[in-house]
Protein backbone atom coordinates (compact mmCIF):
# COMPACT_ATOMS: atom_id res chain seq x y z
CA UNK A 1 0.00 0.00 0.00
CA UNK A 2 1.10 3.71 -0.67
CA UNK A 3 -0.29 7.07 1.16
CA UNK A 4 0.47 10.66 -0.68
CA UNK A 5 -0.90 13.44 0.75
CA UNK A 6 -0.41 16.64 -1.15
CA UNK A 7 -1.51 20.55 -0.33
CA UNK A 8 -4.73 19.29 -2.73
CA UNK A 9 -6.25 16.27 -4.01
CA UNK A 10 -8.95 16.25 -6.55
CA UNK A 11 -11.31 13.88 -6.61
CA UNK A 12 -13.28 14.98 -9.50
CA UNK A 13 -16.42 12.85 -8.22
CA UNK A 14 -16.52 15.15 -4.76
CA UNK A 15 -15.17 18.42 -3.84
CA UNK A 16 -11.41 19.15 -3.51
CA UNK A 17 -9.83 18.16 0.00
CA UNK A 18 -6.92 20.84 1.44
CA UNK A 19 -4.19 18.53 2.78
CA UNK A 20 -5.29 15.28 1.47
CA UNK A 21 -4.63 11.62 1.76
CA UNK A 22 -4.77 8.94 -0.89
CA UNK A 23 -4.37 6.02 -0.04
CA UNK A 24 -3.85 3.05 -2.78
CA UNK A 25 -2.86 -0.77 -2.70
CA UNK A 26 -0.01 -2.18 -4.86
CA UNK A 27 -2.02 -2.28 -8.22
CA UNK A 28 -3.11 1.45 -7.57
CA UNK A 29 -6.48 0.49 -7.04
CA UNK A 30 -7.76 3.25 -4.33
CA UNK A 31 -8.44 2.47 -1.26
CA UNK A 32 -9.49 5.89 0.32
CA UNK A 33 -9.56 9.55 -0.35
CA UNK A 34 -9.73 11.43 2.77
CA UNK A 35 -8.47 14.76 4.39
CA UNK A 36 -6.70 12.38 7.41
CA UNK A 37 -5.43 8.96 7.01
CA UNK A 38 -8.00 6.19 6.54
CA UNK A 39 -7.92 3.90 9.55
CA UNK A 40 -6.18 0.62 7.68
CA UNK A 41 -3.34 2.61 6.35
CA UNK A 42 -2.30 4.53 9.57
CA UNK A 43 0.79 1.28 9.97
CA UNK A 44 2.07 2.77 6.03
CA UNK A 45 4.51 5.35 5.82
CA UNK A 46 2.45 8.74 4.29
CA UNK A 47 4.49 10.36 1.34
CA UNK A 48 4.52 14.42 1.45
CA UNK A 49 4.20 15.99 -1.75
CA UNK A 50 3.74 19.58 -2.40
CA UNK A 51 0.74 20.19 -5.22
CA UNK A 52 -1.86 18.54 -6.53
CA UNK A 53 -3.20 15.11 -7.01
CA UNK A 54 -5.67 14.03 -9.84
CA UNK A 55 -6.58 10.97 -11.95
CA UNK A 56 -5.15 9.95 -14.38
CA UNK A 57 -5.84 12.32 -17.94
CA UNK A 58 -7.72 11.06 -20.60
CA UNK A 59 -7.25 12.10 -24.22
CA UNK A 60 -10.30 11.22 -26.21
CA UNK A 61 -8.57 12.56 -29.48
CA UNK A 62 -4.62 11.57 -31.25
CA UNK A 63 -3.21 10.14 -34.20
CA UNK A 64 -0.36 8.27 -32.70
CA UNK A 65 0.44 6.62 -36.02
CA UNK A 66 1.46 10.46 -37.24
CA UNK A 67 3.48 10.96 -34.60
CA UNK A 68 6.93 10.57 -36.73
CA UNK A 69 5.36 13.66 -38.38
CA UNK A 70 6.58 15.96 -35.23
CA UNK A 71 7.57 19.23 -36.32
CA UNK A 72 7.82 18.43 -40.10
CA UNK A 73 4.04 20.22 -40.98
CA UNK A 74 4.33 23.75 -41.56
CA UNK A 75 2.12 25.86 -38.84
CA UNK A 76 -0.11 28.17 -39.68
CA UNK A 77 -0.85 27.57 -43.20
CA UNK A 78 -4.75 26.44 -42.66
CA UNK A 79 -6.61 23.73 -42.59
CA UNK A 80 -6.53 22.91 -46.23
CA UNK A 81 -2.61 22.94 -46.65
CA UNK A 82 -2.30 21.38 -43.57
CA UNK A 83 -3.95 18.56 -45.58
CA UNK A 84 -1.75 18.82 -48.71
CA UNK A 85 1.58 18.67 -46.22
CA UNK A 86 0.10 15.58 -44.15
CA UNK A 87 -0.84 13.80 -47.39
CA UNK A 88 2.66 14.46 -49.12
CA UNK A 89 4.63 13.41 -45.59
CA UNK A 90 2.99 10.65 -44.29
CA UNK A 91 3.90 7.76 -46.04
CA UNK A 92 7.32 6.97 -45.17
CA UNK A 93 9.38 3.31 -43.70
CA UNK A 94 7.15 1.59 -41.23
CA UNK A 95 10.28 1.17 -38.96
CA UNK A 96 10.19 5.06 -38.86
CA UNK A 97 6.40 5.39 -38.15
CA UNK A 98 6.65 2.59 -35.78
CA UNK A 99 9.30 4.24 -33.46
CA UNK A 100 8.21 7.39 -33.08
CA UNK A 101 4.49 5.96 -32.17
CA UNK A 102 6.30 3.57 -29.80
CA UNK A 103 7.45 7.08 -28.63
CA UNK A 104 4.92 8.82 -28.37
CA UNK A 105 2.68 6.06 -26.16
CA UNK A 106 5.63 6.33 -24.12
CA UNK A 107 5.26 10.25 -23.52
CA UNK A 108 1.79 9.99 -23.01
CA UNK A 109 2.16 7.62 -20.33
CA UNK A 110 4.86 9.82 -18.87
CA UNK A 111 2.39 12.94 -19.00
CA UNK A 112 -0.44 10.75 -16.85
CA UNK A 113 -2.97 10.14 -19.14
CA UNK A 114 -4.34 7.03 -18.71
CA UNK A 115 -6.65 6.10 -21.86
CA UNK A 116 -6.38 7.60 -25.29
CA UNK A 117 -9.40 8.22 -27.99
CA UNK A 118 -6.99 7.29 -31.48
CA UNK A 119 -7.65 7.92 -34.73
CA UNK A 120 -6.09 4.80 -37.42
CA UNK A 121 -6.22 5.00 -40.80
CA UNK A 122 -4.11 1.76 -40.82
CA UNK A 123 -2.64 -1.09 -38.43
CA UNK A 124 0.67 -0.37 -37.56
CA UNK A 125 -0.34 0.91 -34.09
CA UNK A 126 -1.73 -2.75 -33.12
CA UNK A 127 0.98 -4.02 -31.72
CA UNK A 128 1.84 -1.10 -29.83
CA UNK A 129 -1.40 -0.75 -28.49
CA UNK A 130 -2.07 -4.30 -27.22
CA UNK A 131 1.48 -3.64 -25.22
CA UNK A 132 0.75 -0.25 -24.05
CA UNK A 133 0.51 0.41 -20.12
CA UNK A 134 -2.33 2.82 -21.60
CA UNK A 135 -5.87 2.10 -22.05
CA UNK A 136 -7.03 2.58 -26.29
CA UNK A 137 -10.10 2.86 -27.99
CA UNK A 138 -9.15 3.09 -31.79
CA UNK A 139 -11.61 4.76 -34.17
CA UNK A 140 -10.73 3.42 -37.38
CA UNK A 141 -11.74 6.08 -40.06
CA UNK A 142 -13.18 5.93 -43.06
CA UNK A 143 -12.29 9.00 -46.20
CA UNK A 144 -14.60 8.51 -49.59
CA UNK A 145 -16.47 11.64 -50.74
CA UNK A 146 -17.07 10.06 -53.47
CA UNK A 147 -20.75 7.95 -53.72
CA UNK A 148 -19.73 5.26 -55.94
CA UNK A 149 -16.76 4.33 -53.22
CA UNK A 150 -19.29 3.91 -50.19
CA UNK A 151 -18.93 0.43 -50.58
CA UNK A 152 -16.10 -0.10 -50.86
CA UNK A 153 -14.21 2.04 -48.93
CA UNK A 154 -16.25 0.97 -45.58
CA UNK A 155 -15.31 -2.92 -46.25
CA UNK A 156 -11.90 -1.67 -45.60
CA UNK A 157 -12.48 -0.20 -42.83
CA UNK A 158 -14.39 -3.33 -41.28
CA UNK A 159 -11.57 -5.09 -42.60
CA UNK A 160 -8.93 -2.99 -40.87
CA UNK A 161 -11.19 -2.43 -37.77
CA UNK A 162 -10.63 -6.67 -37.67
CA UNK A 163 -7.24 -6.01 -37.32
CA UNK A 164 -7.76 -3.88 -34.13
CA UNK A 165 -9.97 -6.87 -32.29
CA UNK A 166 -10.05 -7.49 -29.54
CA UNK A 167 -9.17 -4.21 -28.20
CA UNK A 168 -11.75 -1.62 -28.04
CA UNK A 169 -12.25 0.02 -31.25
CA UNK A 170 -14.89 1.50 -33.83
CA UNK A 171 -15.27 2.64 -37.39
CA UNK A 172 -16.17 6.04 -37.69
CA UNK A 173 -16.61 8.57 -40.70
CA UNK A 174 -13.40 11.49 -40.85
CA UNK A 175 -14.91 14.64 -41.52
CA UNK A 176 -17.88 16.30 -43.27
CA UNK A 177 -15.79 17.19 -46.38
CA UNK A 178 -14.34 13.81 -46.73
CA UNK A 179 -17.33 11.45 -46.21
CA UNK A 180 -19.77 11.13 -48.72
CA UNK A 181 -23.69 10.83 -47.50
CA UNK A 182 -23.93 7.29 -49.02
CA UNK A 183 -20.80 6.56 -46.67
CA UNK A 184 -22.61 8.37 -43.49
CA UNK A 185 -25.59 6.20 -44.15
CA UNK A 186 -23.79 2.62 -43.97
CA UNK A 187 -22.00 3.81 -40.63
CA UNK A 188 -25.05 4.75 -39.64
CA UNK A 189 -27.10 1.69 -40.49
CA UNK A 190 -23.73 -0.53 -39.18
CA UNK A 191 -24.49 1.45 -35.86
CA UNK A 192 -28.36 0.64 -35.63
CA UNK A 193 -27.49 -3.01 -36.91
CA UNK A 194 -25.00 -3.52 -33.87
CA UNK A 195 -26.21 -3.40 -30.29
CA UNK A 196 -22.44 -3.22 -28.99
CA UNK A 197 -20.97 0.22 -28.89
CA UNK A 198 -19.66 2.02 -31.79
CA UNK A 199 -18.36 5.34 -30.99
CA UNK A 200 -17.95 7.79 -33.77
CA UNK A 201 -15.42 10.38 -33.42
CA UNK A 202 -15.52 13.07 -36.62
CA UNK A 203 -13.61 15.57 -37.03
CA UNK A 204 -15.78 18.97 -37.37
CA UNK A 205 -15.47 22.66 -38.30
CA UNK A 206 -12.00 23.33 -38.17
CA UNK A 207 -11.30 26.36 -40.75
CA UNK A 208 -14.66 28.84 -41.60
CA UNK A 209 -13.81 27.19 -45.26
CA UNK A 210 -15.30 23.34 -44.29
CA UNK A 211 -18.85 25.67 -43.63
CA UNK A 212 -18.06 27.83 -47.37
CA UNK A 213 -18.32 24.74 -48.98
CA UNK A 214 -21.39 23.58 -47.32
CA UNK A 215 -23.28 26.73 -47.55
CA UNK A 216 -22.19 27.44 -50.92
CA UNK A 217 -19.52 25.43 -52.44
CA UNK A 218 -17.11 27.74 -52.29
CA UNK A 219 -13.90 28.01 -51.14
CA UNK A 220 -10.47 26.50 -50.71
CA UNK A 221 -11.87 22.85 -50.74
CA UNK A 222 -13.01 22.99 -54.39
CA UNK A 223 -8.91 23.52 -54.91
CA UNK A 224 -8.06 20.77 -52.01
CA UNK A 225 -10.23 18.19 -54.13
CA UNK A 226 -8.95 19.39 -57.27
CA UNK A 227 -5.33 18.97 -56.00
CA UNK A 228 -6.14 14.99 -55.11
CA UNK A 229 -7.87 15.07 -58.56
CA UNK A 230 -11.29 14.00 -57.06
CA UNK A 231 -14.28 15.08 -59.30
CA UNK A 232 -16.90 16.57 -56.57
CA UNK A 233 -19.55 17.93 -59.68
CA UNK A 234 -22.07 15.63 -57.72
CA UNK A 235 -22.26 17.60 -54.84
CA UNK A 236 -24.47 20.04 -54.37
CA UNK A 237 -24.85 23.34 -51.94
CA UNK A 238 -26.21 22.62 -48.61
CA UNK A 239 -26.98 26.40 -47.94
CA UNK A 240 -26.15 25.24 -44.54
CA UNK A 241 -23.10 24.70 -42.21
CA UNK A 242 -21.25 21.39 -42.38
CA UNK A 243 -22.14 19.98 -38.70
CA UNK A 244 -26.14 20.72 -39.48
CA UNK A 245 -25.58 19.52 -42.76
CA UNK A 246 -24.26 15.72 -41.46
CA UNK A 247 -26.49 15.46 -38.06
CA UNK A 248 -29.77 13.97 -39.46
CA UNK A 249 -26.71 11.73 -41.31
CA UNK A 250 -25.76 10.79 -37.45
CA UNK A 251 -26.67 7.32 -35.62
CA UNK A 252 -28.79 8.34 -32.47
CA UNK A 253 -27.80 5.51 -30.58
CA UNK A 254 -24.16 5.81 -30.11
CA UNK A 255 -22.02 8.28 -28.93
CA UNK A 256 -20.55 10.90 -30.99
CA UNK A 257 -17.45 13.08 -30.68
CA UNK A 258 -17.21 16.06 -32.49
CA UNK A 259 -13.46 17.15 -32.96
CA UNK A 260 -11.73 20.44 -32.73
CA UNK A 261 -15.31 22.72 -33.30
CA UNK A 262 -12.66 25.69 -34.26
CA UNK A 263 -15.72 27.42 -36.56
CA UNK A 264 -19.27 26.10 -34.67
CA UNK A 265 -21.09 28.45 -33.49
CA UNK A 266 -24.54 29.08 -30.84
CA UNK A 267 -26.80 28.42 -34.03
CA UNK A 268 -25.19 25.46 -35.06
CA UNK A 269 -25.50 23.93 -30.87
CA UNK A 270 -28.84 24.98 -30.79
CA UNK A 271 -29.68 22.93 -33.90
CA UNK A 272 -27.85 19.88 -32.77
CA UNK A 273 -29.87 20.33 -29.32
CA UNK A 274 -33.02 19.68 -31.88
CA UNK A 275 -31.98 16.13 -32.49
CA UNK A 276 -32.32 13.18 -30.21
CA UNK A 277 -28.22 12.72 -30.77
CA UNK A 278 -25.66 11.87 -28.08
CA UNK A 279 -23.27 14.23 -29.08
CA UNK A 280 -19.94 14.86 -27.11
CA UNK A 281 -17.52 17.84 -28.14
CA UNK A 282 -13.68 17.50 -27.43
CA UNK A 283 -11.48 20.60 -27.84
CA UNK A 284 -7.57 20.14 -28.95
CA UNK A 285 -6.72 24.17 -28.61
CA UNK A 286 -2.71 23.86 -29.26
CA UNK A 287 -3.55 21.78 -32.57
CA UNK A 288 -6.18 24.61 -33.87
CA UNK A 289 -3.33 27.27 -32.86
CA UNK A 290 -1.11 25.15 -34.66
CA UNK A 291 -3.10 24.98 -37.74
CA UNK A 292 -5.65 27.84 -38.47
CA UNK A 293 -3.71 30.01 -35.34
CA UNK A 294 -7.49 30.45 -33.70
CA UNK A 295 -9.46 28.84 -31.21
CA UNK A 296 -13.11 27.43 -30.92
CA UNK A 297 -15.94 29.69 -29.12
CA UNK A 298 -15.50 27.69 -25.83
CA UNK A 299 -17.87 30.04 -24.09
CA UNK A 300 -20.16 29.04 -25.96
CA UNK A 301 -20.19 25.51 -25.11
CA UNK A 302 -20.56 26.06 -21.28
CA UNK A 303 -23.68 24.71 -19.55
CA UNK A 304 -25.26 23.41 -22.80
CA UNK A 305 -26.02 20.12 -20.76
CA UNK A 306 -22.79 18.91 -23.22
CA UNK A 307 -20.03 16.12 -22.11
CA UNK A 308 -17.41 18.01 -22.93
CA UNK A 309 -12.97 16.72 -23.24
CA UNK A 310 -10.13 17.05 -24.24
CA UNK A 311 -7.85 16.48 -26.98
CA UNK A 312 -4.17 16.31 -27.81
CA UNK A 313 -4.67 15.83 -31.56
CA UNK A 314 -1.16 14.42 -33.58
CA UNK A 315 2.39 15.41 -33.18
CA UNK A 316 1.76 16.88 -36.64
CA UNK A 317 -0.16 19.63 -35.32
CA UNK A 318 0.90 19.81 -31.57
CA UNK A 319 4.61 19.65 -29.87
CA UNK A 320 3.71 17.54 -27.84
CA UNK A 321 1.27 14.95 -26.41
CA UNK A 322 0.23 16.04 -22.80
CA UNK A 323 -3.41 17.31 -21.86
CA UNK A 324 -1.80 19.46 -19.19
CA UNK A 325 -0.71 21.75 -22.00
CA UNK A 326 -3.96 21.94 -23.34
CA UNK A 327 -6.09 22.96 -20.05
CA UNK A 328 -3.05 25.56 -19.97
CA UNK A 329 -4.06 27.12 -23.27
CA UNK A 330 -7.91 27.04 -22.78
CA UNK A 331 -7.22 28.80 -19.03
CA UNK A 332 -5.11 31.53 -20.24
CA UNK A 333 -7.57 32.29 -23.41
CA UNK A 334 -11.11 31.97 -21.23
CA UNK A 335 -11.40 33.22 -18.00
CA UNK A 336 -14.55 31.39 -17.02
CA UNK A 337 -12.51 28.26 -16.63
CA UNK A 338 -11.15 27.24 -13.71
CA UNK A 339 -9.15 24.65 -13.02
CA UNK A 340 -11.60 22.42 -11.69
CA UNK A 341 -14.00 22.31 -14.33
CA UNK A 342 -10.98 22.00 -17.11
CA UNK A 343 -9.71 18.72 -15.01
CA UNK A 344 -13.31 17.31 -15.16
CA UNK A 345 -12.61 17.70 -18.87
CA UNK A 346 -9.65 16.24 -19.05
CA UNK A 347 -10.59 12.78 -16.44
CA UNK A 348 -13.88 12.00 -15.71
CA UNK A 349 -15.72 13.54 -18.54
CA UNK A 350 -13.09 11.81 -21.00
CA UNK A 351 -13.54 8.44 -19.46
CA UNK A 352 -17.27 8.45 -19.63
CA UNK A 353 -16.94 9.12 -23.69
CA UNK A 354 -14.69 6.32 -23.80
CA UNK A 355 -17.10 4.11 -21.82
CA UNK A 356 -14.40 3.19 -18.92
CA UNK A 357 -15.40 5.56 -16.29
CA UNK A 358 -16.31 2.80 -13.70
CA UNK A 359 -12.55 2.32 -13.66
CA UNK A 360 -11.10 5.77 -14.60
CA UNK A 361 -11.89 9.52 -14.29
CA UNK A 362 -11.59 10.10 -10.61
CA UNK A 363 -10.62 8.70 -7.34
CA UNK A 364 -13.26 6.66 -5.87
CA UNK A 365 -12.22 3.49 -4.09
CA UNK A 366 -12.18 0.71 -6.04
CA UNK A 367 -10.89 2.02 -9.46
CA UNK A 368 -7.23 1.97 -10.79
CA UNK A 369 -7.51 5.65 -12.43
CA UNK A 370 -3.70 6.54 -11.79
CA UNK A 371 -2.67 9.30 -9.99
CA UNK A 372 -0.75 12.62 -11.25
CA UNK A 373 0.65 15.23 -9.43
CA UNK A 374 0.48 18.10 -10.89
CA UNK A 375 2.85 21.25 -9.73
CA UNK A 376 3.63 24.80 -10.51
CA UNK A 377 0.19 26.05 -10.36
CA UNK A 378 -0.24 29.46 -8.72
CA UNK A 379 -3.54 29.68 -6.59
CA UNK A 380 -4.81 27.27 -9.43
CA UNK A 381 -4.02 28.74 -11.97
CA UNK A 382 -2.07 26.71 -14.50
CA UNK A 383 1.19 28.49 -15.61
CA UNK A 384 4.08 28.10 -17.63
CA UNK A 385 5.97 26.14 -15.60
CA UNK A 386 3.11 23.58 -14.24
CA UNK A 387 4.27 19.96 -14.66
CA UNK A 388 2.53 16.86 -14.18
CA UNK A 389 4.07 13.85 -12.82
CA UNK A 390 2.66 10.35 -12.60
CA UNK A 391 2.72 8.82 -9.34
CA UNK A 392 0.98 5.57 -9.69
Amino acid sequence: MKIFKADYVFPVSAYPIKNGYVAVDDQGKIIAVSDQIPPEAEHFPVEKLSGIITPGFINTHCHVELSHLHGKVQKGGGLVQFIKNLQALRDIGRKEIEAAAIKADHDMYENGIVAVGDISNSNVTVPIKANSKIYYHTFVETFGFLPERAGATFEAALQLMSQFKPQSCSVTPHAPYSVSKELFRLIKKYCNDHPEKNLISIHNQECEDENKFYRYKQGSFNDLYAHFGIDISYFKAQARSSVQSIVPLLPAKQDILMVHNTCTNLKDIYFIKRFDSRINWCFCPNANLYIEETLPKVDLFLDQGFNLTLGTDSLASNDKLCILNEMRVLQENFPSLNFERLLKWATLNGAKLLGVDKEKGSLDPGKTPGLNLITGLDELKITAEAKVKRLV
